[in-house]
């Protein structure tokens, strides 16, 4: 360690590497991981709709050809396939990649040992390949939420790897596209089976469903048929310009697929999505999981610059991002979600949604960068009370939808609601006296929120950010680290984020990094960067902690330290995404958590 250059030294040379890839309209866009199960969603998308109507472009055959060639290059040795090329095999995945090799004629001869070794992984992993089993483990997977299980079975169903005719798709479970006419206010109490931002598979997946095997009950099957045209009509109002639904391919690929392969093939939505997807591709052949999340990692570069307490960027450059961030805020009331205006999305592109992280991490970066002071503060003033609005009767912040049940997205999320509380108490402040007084009162919920969902460790478990190596998928040293932040910055909670801190600072591994908190698992750059900001934002707190926390400190610099003098610190590593059952990294992640990890070292530990 005492070989190791000063943190401010470090810091120049993470810092120079950040401001390098910033753009030149003043944002940061970021790379998402090649996905495996974007590239197989896809590629049975492409299939149904040259079925449906014919080989119209003969782009599409390339395209499906060099995604199976990705997927084949790309599959784990034990035969099976992660979301990302760093992530281990799984159920769902490799399910999907599977049926998406027994769509294709020629896979089964040119393919034959990639798609053996696929079948020896799922029978080991779940004993058999029958559509019965098949069904029933992924159904088991995800339990209760039909958001990805519904989907998947149906990409099975039309791959053929749940048998051929009606009896095939039985084993996949009828949604309630009908409800899709309901007015949007009425979708919490008619308790839908997936969550908030699923509406597009609801539609499309049911009546795929419906359109092959009609429920045995007259009145269901009547209803339902009357339906779907009106069904189809809110898929249409509620797609993006560009076509993808939430920028997303998977969530794209399974509309397409439902309708193309249940007689719509020629249908607007098909089209426009099939454009979507075909524009989306990557020059590898693979899909990613989604477009790009440049307003979310935007806001995380600002963050990370300001980390030291001096924002190092020019007025212009600052007055440029502050252009583009307004810019971003959502001025309508918003047709997907039906979110009043107010909010931002992850991405400035046309599927993107309001959400809470994203609009949270817009108004703390509008703060940090001070210009455009009248535009910022009637922008921040909207954004303020989109968050209070969207905050749950338990005081916790849900992503997308106040109220809408407890499925991931919409049940409260304690990293959420952490932002929410730096975004109210960085423009507290400067908004007027009634909205003031909102922010303290939601602040008082949201506190009680977070103390009464930390576990008897101290940690916090979120619903963002998982971690694939932990026993239950869900990423601690995140959110721990992201509540410890926030109560340090505001001074709440003292009682519990003492008790964060002994938590989080007993999750260090022996070489000095951390993972994601219970398992025994290799450390990564994203969370030993996000465990040493916020434990270096407590000790900034509470000063009386420097002989307890400046080891442990110095310890996670010299890791990333060494991280950084070997050049290995830009290998991005897996996380949760969506909710811990699906994976994917972002090159951006390294850097901008590494940076404000040591600007922040530098103000507590100095040189």
């Amino acid at each position: 360690m005492s070989n190791s250059p000063p943190i401010k030294e470090t810091l120049r040379q993470a810092r120079a590497k950040l401001h390098g890839l910033r753009s030149g309209e003043g944002c940061w866009s970021g790379r998402l991981s090649a996905s495996a199960l974007s590239t197989a969603t896809a590629i049975v998308a492409l299939v149904m709709v040259k079925r449906a109507v014919g080989p119209n472009d003969p782009r599409n055959d390339r395209l499906v050809e060099e995604g199976l060639a990705w997927l084949a290059t790309h599959a784990n040795t034990d035969g099976g396939w992660g979301d990302t090329i760093h992530s281990r095999s799984n159920l769902s995945t490799t399910t999907l990649v599977w049926a998406a090799f027994g769509i294709w004629p020629d896979a089964a001869r040119t393919r034959a040992s990639t798609i053996a070794a696929a079948e020896k992984w799922l029978i080991g992993r779940i004993g058999g390949l029958d559509p019965v089993t098949l069904a029933t483990k992924i159904l088991e997977r995800y339990e209760s939420d039909r958001t990805f299980s519904v989907p998947i079975l149906t990409h099975c169903a039309l791959a053929g790897r749940l048998g051929m005719g009606p009896d095939a798709w039985r084993q996949v479970i009828p949604l309630p596209f009908e409800l899709a006419v309901f007015p949007p206010a009425c979708f919490a109490a008619l308790q839908l089976p997936v969550v908030s931002y699923a509406l597009p598979a609801l539609i499309a997946v049911g009546y795929a469903r419906h359109f092959h095997a009609p429920s045995g009950n007259p009145v269901v099957r009547t209803v339902r048929s009357l339906a779907l045209e009106r069904a189809l009509r809110v898929l249409t109002t509620i797609q993006p310009t560009n076509g993808g639904f939430l920028e997303a391919v998977p969530l794209t690929s399974f509309v397409v697929m439902s309708l193309a392969g249940s007689g719509k093939g020629d249908h607007s939505v098909v089209r426009l999505g099939l454009e979507f997807i075909q524009h989306s591709v990557q020059p590898d052949g693979s899909w990613p999981i989604d477009t790009n999340l440049t307003t979310w990692v935007t806001t995380l570069a600002i963050h990370g610059l300001a980390a030291t307490g001096t924002l190092e960027l020019g007025e212009l450059e600052r007055v440029a991002t502050c252009d583009w961030l307004l810019k971003q805020q959502y001025r309508r009331r918003h047709p997907y979600t039906n979110a009043p205006p107010g909010g931002w999305a992850w991405t400035n592109l046309p599927g993107g949604v309001p959400d809470a992280d994203d609009t949270a991490g817009a108004l703390v970066a509008l703060k940090t960068l001070g210009a455009r002071e009248a535009e910022s503060r009637e922008a921040a003033a909207a954004g303020v009370k989109w968050l209070l609005d969207l905050q749950n009767r338990d005081g916790g912040i849900p992503t997308f939808c106040r109220g809408w049940g407890k499925l991931p997205f919409d049940r409260s999320s304690v990293d959420l609601t952490a932002h929410a509380l730096r975004a109210w108490a960085s423009w507290r402040n400067a908004l007027p006296a009634e909205l003031q007084l909102r922010i303290e009162s939601g602040t008082t919920r949201a506190a009680k929120f977070l103390r009464q969902t930390q576990e008897s460790t101290g940690a916090w478990c979120p619903l963002w950010f998982g971690n694939e190596l932990e026993p239950d998928d869900y990423n601690r040293v995140y959110g721990t680290s992201r509540v410890l932040l926030a109560l340090a910055e505001t001074r709440l909670c003292p009682e519990a984020a003492a008790r964060a801190v002994v938590w989080l600072a007993g999750a260090q591994r022996a070489d000095g990094g951390w993972s994601g908190g219970l398992a025994d698992a290799p450390s990564s750059v994203e969370e030993t960067a996000l465990a040493v900001e916020s434990l270096g934002a407590a000790l900034e707190y509470r000063p009386e902690l420097q002989s307890a926390l400046e080891p442990v400190l110095r310890r996670g610099v010299a890791w990333l330290t060494a991280r950084i003098e070997a050049g290995t610190w830009l290998q991005p590593s897996a996380i949760g995404f969506y909710f811990a059952k699906l994976w994917y990294y972002e090159e951006m992640y390294p850097v901008v958590f590494t940076v404000a990890a040591l600007g922040r070292a530098t103000r507590v530990l100095g040189a």
